[in-house]
């Protein structure tokens, strides 16, 4: 324990706890779960994985729809080189080509360790692990838990590392990385039970804490998660960010009035991509089956930002529901089929009395994942060493637009890959230097004591209301210039007015609404300006200012910090695919949706 007295000085420093370990996994989803696993399985058990949720309770479960491999399990020809080369295409040539190989190789594998591990797979009949179409993919390699895959495949992991006793803390917030710049020391938190602060001195860091699609307003995570935890605190480490500009917008959210006392809280939550690839029709409120408009080969399995474009579009031209929507219809299928496939969904639409057997239901674009985040070398390290981002904290795997299936397969996969690489350097905890104490912990934590209970003017969960208002009217799905720098201006000013807030006790919601507030102030920052100085349409991306899609923009836009503060970007170029790769893409394969039919 350190205390005020013991440091000396002339600011307080309140008490906290001191905890040493080796590794420090920050985030307990299925990438924090799999990078643990593989760290016992090779012998490092001074580990800790920390949440800041209960255990078990991650954004993890709510991907529904399915996890990629190519098994071949009803499509043989499928091969690893054609998921990379499908994997590419989605991204519009903005992926990491070697680490899109590392996840596709790697699947395979993956999907038969957790069947060994007792994942609870959807089965063909001859007890296969069954795998379905996902959109804008050739073959069917989405493997799945009827609908519910991310539950499934989070409980496997705890499961499995609590066999291994891997050391679990939950309830705890990171604020803050201890680094000099170069290198990571650990971090810095607090206990949300308790209040009390917390410094973990540790040799390595890996940052499996999410994304950052709740700096919109309409999303599909809950609203105290992905509000850019990960990159910022990497950011503000001294870690590169890059492609936060791709944020994808899932095509299927729950469209609802969001006065209505029951169906409000649902508004914006995924309605699973399983529903299209079980063969669900999108029709808008005049009837029309309007896909047929937008792409009449792969229709509702098209890429993610085609539908969600499309569905766009429909509302924008009068033709949506009165909830902003269009109608989502698979209740050409039994209601048997709909249950044993799908149960989650049926089960969700059920209990607000509408029967996906019987009736279509309202669904709208909804921002779902940020494909950019941290930017990290081939084993998920970050330029501060010693600092490792995974999962959808880092960059690099889905380029302008994530492929469905993928953002599973990425966790297990690099959770292997990090794992490893720690594995061989892992020596103890390390010191932290006095001049981090000194310079980075003492005055953090003293900020963090002075923060709460702070009797300012505006409130942070309004504040943060007003961000995702701000982030979906000026960085939505349709961008151009001047309402990108319209949107900064309106940043700037919730800035200044985050200077003043009214907070609560450490323990208090309060108190973790500012937190959450300045990390997606950072990385609302870093979309709108990714945003505006990418002038083409890419992906994800599009400006309406600047429509087509520009050689020349082939490049990933950077943001480093700067002594001189303030966001400044750069760009790299993309790399180039391996033989076998640039072979599947040449061979031109694709999804003809009518095999549904």
């Amino acid at each position: 324990m350190g205390t005020a007295s013991e440091r000396g000085g002339d600011e307080a420093i309140p008490d906290y706890e001191r905890v040493d370990v080796s590794v420090l996994v920050i985030g307990a989803g299925a990438a924090g779960a799999r990078t643990a696993i593989e760290l016992a399985d090779r012998g490092v058990d001074d580990v800790l994985v920390l949440g800041k949720r209960g255990h078990g309770d991650a954004h993890t479960t709510w991907a529904r729809g399915g996890i990629n491999g190519a098994l071949g399990t009803n499509d043989p020809e499928d091969d690893w080189a054609i998921h990379a080369a499908d994997t590419l295409n989605e991204g519009h040539f903005l992926n990491d080509p070697e680490k899109v190989e590392t996840v596709t190789k790697q699947m395979p594998d993956r999907l038969r360790e957790l069947d060994e591990w007792g994942m609870a797979f959807s089965r063909t009949d001859d007890g296969g692990i069954d795998q379905r179409y996902f959109g804008a993919q050739s073959f069917r390699r989405t493997a799945f838990a009827g609908d519910h895959t991310g539950e499934s495949l989070l409980d496997t992991l705890v499961g499995e590392a609590r066999e291994r006793d891997v050391p679990y803390r939950e309830n705890v917030m990171i604020t803050k990385l201890l680094s000099d710049g170069d290198r990571v020391h650990g971090a810095v938190g607090f206990d949300m039970d308790t209040g009390e602060f917390v410094l973990i001195n540790a040799g390595n860091v890996v940052l499996a804490a999410g994304g950052y699609a709740a700096i919109y307003n309409r999303h599909t995570s809950r609203d105290d998660e992905n509000n850019g935890d990960g990159p910022a605190l990497a950011y503000d480490a001294g870690a590169t960010l890059m492609d936060v500009e791709f944020v994808q917008f899932h095509p299927t959210g729950m469209a609802v009035d969001e006065d209505d006392p029951e169906w409000g809280p649902w508004s914006g939550r995924l309605v699973t991509e399983a529903v299209r690839g079980e063969g669900g029709r999108l029709y808008n409120a005049e009837g029309e089956r309007f896909m047929e408009r937008y792409s009449p080969d792969q229709m509702e399995l098209d890429a993610r930002d085609v539908v969600a474009r499309a569905i766009a579009s429909e509302v924008a031209e009068g033709r949506g529901t009165e909830t902003g929507g269009v109608y989502l219809d698979v209740s050409h299928r039994d209601a048997e089929f709909i249950a044993e496939r799908l149960p989650r969904m049926y089960e969700r639409f059920a209990e607000l009395g509408v029967d996906m057997a019987e009736e279509p239901v309202e669904v709208a674009p909804t921002a779902h994942y940020g494909m950019g985040g941290v930017r990290v070398d081939a084993h998920g390290e970050t330029a501060v060493d010693g600092l490792f981002a995974i999962g959808e904290t880092m960059a690099g795997v889905h380029g302008a637009n994530r492929l469905g299936g993928n953002s599973l397969a990425e966790t297990v996969a690099y959770g292997v890959v990090t794992g490893e690489r720690i594995a061989d350097r892992a020596d103890g905890p390390g010191t932290v230097p006095e001049g981090v104490i000194e310079g980075v912990f003492e005055p953090h934590v003293a900020d963090l004591a002075a923060t709460a209970g702070q009797d300012g003017r505006h409130d942070a969960e309004a504040l943060l209301a007003e961000l995702r208002d701000l982030m979906w009217e000026h960085a939505g799905i349709l961008r151009e210039e001047p309402s990108l720098r319209a949107g900064l201006d309106r940043l700037d000013a919730i800035r200044e007015k985050a200077a003043d807030l009214r907070v609560g006790a450490v323990t208090d919601p309060s108190f973790e609404f500012a937190i959450d507030l300045g990390f997606s102030l950072t990385v609302a920052e870093a979309v709108l300006r990714g945003a505006l100085e990418r002038t083409e349409s890419r992906g994800a991306h599009y400006r309406t200012d600047r429509p087509e899609t520009a050689e020349e923009w082939r490049r990933n836009v950077l943001f480093e910090p700067t002594d001189i503060g303030g966001m400044v970007p750069s760009t790299a170029p993309v790399g180039t695919p391996s033989d076998a790769v640039r072979a599947a893409l040449d061979e031109g394969y694709e999804l003809d949706y009518h095999q549904l039919e």
